[in-house]
Order: C-alpha cells, then sequence, then structure tokens
C-alpha cells in the first residue's frame, strides 16, 4: 500500500515548529506494511491544500493529513478535506461532551469554533483525543478507493491517537498488511563510503533484507527491513544478513538498536563486568565524562575524574612529571599515557581514560588541529595510547569525535580482555 503524508501549517514553512509528526508516522507505518512514498508540507490556505489532496489521490492509496484540527481561524484542514471528498462534517457527541465539560470547569462558554473540534468526515470514523480536544478522523472514499487520515498537530496528541486509535483501524481496515521488521547496525571508526566498498557485493544482490547505509554524528548505522508475516521468519532472515556483514566489518561494530549509543554499550558492558572507570580531560573539556553522565544508571560505574586543560592542572591535579610532559609535548603518545596512569592511580578504579590534543583552529607545538592522543589504562596493565587525526573538522566536531572514539576504544579493549 502506497502513502503520503500531508503536514499542514504556516508555521512548518516558515520554520518556527519542526516537522517531527512525518518522521513518526513513516516509522509508524513501515511497522504496519505500510510504504509512505511522498511527504508534503503546506500552509494554512485552502487552495494549496486542495492541490496536495489531489496530487495525493492521484499517487498514494492512504493519505494521511496531520494539523489544522484546532479552533482558530486558520485551522480549515477538517473542513477542506470534507468538501474535498463531498461530505458533510457529524459531531461526535462524546467529544463535545468532553469540550464542554473541559470549559464548565473553567467557568467559559465554548465558541463555536471550539465546538467544530468534536466533528468529523460524516461516513467516517471518530479517533478519539485522550490527550487533548480535537478529535481525528478516518474515512475510506469509495469512488476513488483512497484512504483518508485526518490527526491533530500536537505530537503530544498525535502520538496517542495513533497508537491508540489509528493503529488498531487501519489494521482491522487493511488484513493484509505484511509487516516491516528491522535491525539497525550501528558502526563506529569507518567512514559510509569504506563500508560500503567492504558490503559491496551484499548490497548489490540485497532483495529481502533491503540493506540501507546512514552516516551520522561520527558513525555509520546500517539498517536491515524484510517484510515477513511472523516476528520469527523475520529475526531469521535479519540474522543472516546481519551475521554476514559481521564477517566484513565486525571490528567496527559497537552494538545495534536505532536508539543505542556507544556511551549506552559501554556503560552496559561495565555494569556486565563490575568495572569502575574514571577520566581525565584536556581538549575535550569534560564532553567525555558529561557523554557518560547522560546514560542512567552509570553511577554504578562512573566514578568521576579531572578536567586538566591547562598543562600545569596536568602536573598539579595528576601528578604528571614536569620533565615528561617538556621532553614529550603535551599532545603526545607519553602525556595521554601518563594522565591515563595517574588518574586510574588516584581513582582507584578499574579503567582510566585520558584525552589530549588540538582541538584548533592553530597548532599546539608544531602539530596540527585534529591531532587528538587517547590514553588508556587498566589496572596492573601497561598504558595504551591511540594517535587520530581529524583535520577537516570544526573544534567542536574534534571535541565530539573524540569522545566517540574514546568509548570505542575503550569499548573494544573490554572485550580483548
Amino acid at each position: 500500500m502506497r502513502a503520503e503524508i500531508i503536514s499542514v501549517g504556516t508555521e512548518l514553512l516558515l520554520g518556527e515548529v519542526t516537522d517531527t509528526n512525518a518522521p513518526y508516522l513513516s516509522q509508524q507505518m513501515a511497522q504496519l506494511g505500510i510504504d509512505v512514498y511522498h511527504r508534503t508540507t503546506v500552509g494554512d490556505n485552502e487552495h494549496r491544500l486542495v492541490a496536495a489532496l489531489e496530487q495525493a489521490q492521484a499517487n498514494s492509496d492512504l493519505v494521511i493529513i496531520t494539523g489544522g484540527l484546532g479552533p482558530t481561524a486558520d485551522d480549515i484542514t477538517k473542513q477542506v478535506v470534507a468538501r474535498f471528498v463531498n461530505q458533510p462534517l457529524v459531531g461526535d457527541q462524546v467529544a463535545a461532551n468532553k469540550i464542554a465539560h473541559y470549559f464548565a470547569g473553567r467557568n467559559e462558554v465554548p465558541a463555536p469554533n471550539n465546538r467544530t473540534q468534536a466533528e468529523y468526515i460524516n461516513g467516517g470514523r471518530s479517533l478519539a483525543n485522550s490527550v487533548g480536544l480535537a478529535v481525528g478522523t478516518y474515512y475510506y472514499a469509495q469512488a476513488t478507493q483512497t484512504h483518508y487520515v485526518l490527526l491533530p498537530g500536537p505530537p503530544q496528541e498525535l502520538q496517542v491517537m495513533v497508537e491508540q486509535e489509528l493503529v488498531p483501524v487501519l489494521r482491522q481496515s487493511l488484513p493484509n498488511l505484511q509487516p516491516l521488521f528491522t535491525h539497525v547496525m550501528r558502526f563506529f571508526g569507518i567512514s559510509e563510503s569504506r563500508l560500503a566498498a567492504l558490503l559491496a557485493d551484499v548490497i548489490a544482490q540485497q532483495s529481502d533484507p533491503t540493506i540501507a547505509l546512514y552516516a551520522q554524528h561520527g558513525e555509520v548505522t546500517i539498517r536491515l527491513a524484510s517484510r515477513a508475516n511472523t516476528s520469527a521468519e523475520a529475526e531469521k532472515k535479519l540474522m543472516q544478513c546481519a551475521n554476514v556483514i559481521l564477517e566484513r566489518a565486525g571490528q567496527y561494530y559497537y552494538g545495534h538498536g536505532a536508539d543505542n549509543s556507544l556511551a549506552n554499550v559501554l556503560v552496559q558492558k561495565l555494569q556486565q563486568e563490575h568495572l569502575t572507570i574514571a577520566a581525565a580531560e584536556s581538549l575535550t573539556a569534560g564532553l567525555f565524562q558529561s557523554t557518560l553522565a547522560t546514560i542512567p544508571g552509570v553511577s554504578a560505574v562512573f566514578y568521576g575524574g579531572f578536567v586538566t586543560y591547562a598543562t600545569e592542572a596536568k602536573e598539579r591535579f595528576l601528578g604528571v612529571p614536569h620533565e615528561l610532559i617538556a621532553q614529550n609535548g603535551v599532545v603526545s603518545q607519553a602525556t595521554a599515557q601518563a594522565m591515563a596512569q595517574h588518574t586510574q592511580k588516584r581513582a582507584q578504579t578499574d579503567i582510566a581514560v585520558s584525552f589530549t590534543g588540538v582541538a584548533g583552529p592553530g597548532q599546539v607545538d608544531g602539530l596540527p588541529a585534529g591531532t587528538v592522543w587517547i590514553g588508556l589504562q587498566f589496572k596492573d596493565q601497561k598504558p595504551q595510547a591511540q594517535e587520530f587525526h581529524w583535520p577537516k573538522m570544526t573544534r567542536q566536531e574534534v571535541r565530539q569525535r573524540a569522545v566517540l572514539a574514546g568509548l570505542m576504544m575503550v569499548l573494544q579493549a573490554l572485550k580483548k580482555q
């Protein structure tokens, strides 16, 4: 089934409000087995909305319209769509009572426009709004064999209505849908183009599951998607494909899941191994520790650490010898190792990680911007350090990439223990 989403609202076109509804609806439709082929945004204008409806009707079996169901003069979606399908609006008595009760509780009388929030398209089905006042509509136009859905604009209202009302209606009305199952694999330390090259033949031969690569926030994700009648059937196909990918690029893989992150995977690993970690940060200035602290339950494994931005702070707070820094430079393998080693001893943790480098825009000791050393110290082991180069990144991008590299460095070291 082909679907189209029409987002209504001049505020969306002006950039005053970000449309989070369309991505959410695309995800929900994919899970049902409905393909969203088009997404359109129009202002609160009848002629342009009608033009969008005409185009959607020609291209799609299901048209989902969001926004414009409120009580103000520019909320015209319901009235325009009703005229477009040549049906009047009728009232939902339960919704009308809810509106009356709401205003009575505020000692106010609802305006006529408020009462229209309880109306839906005749011949269709009212979709209850348990969060707000405006009801939605599901309507099937027999003449064109087009399904129409009207949803409120506020995301908190729309999402509840979709999950509680719309999804059950679509499953009942479209019983032959084959759900789409997905598996998201996450990689760090390899570019999208290089990963694509490693998997070129696999991607070329894809059919089911399909394979899609995305570069975002310093990492690459691979989204595997398969249609199947049962989750067990899909799981078998998805895991077979995932294993082939891991054979090619397993060293860069750190976890799976659409909402996962390197920090989350590392914290979980530390919790499983009952290990503690501390950090000393120069160029990242606390960003590594702050990133760890966003993960729930991190207090069980994260001891704390030091922000040693100045050279003197590395000596005074950590006890790194002045001679070592003078001889090797503040951005060096020796300094990174010493920072990690002294942090582990002072914090008495199982692991310590350190960051020193040149965020830019200028050089430090002749080293170009983007040069970074990350140190790693495991208790009772020799310190390690790894050098990274990100010359074309901004100052903030270097710092953020260093944090991700540090998380991955610790995670990979843990897997080798």
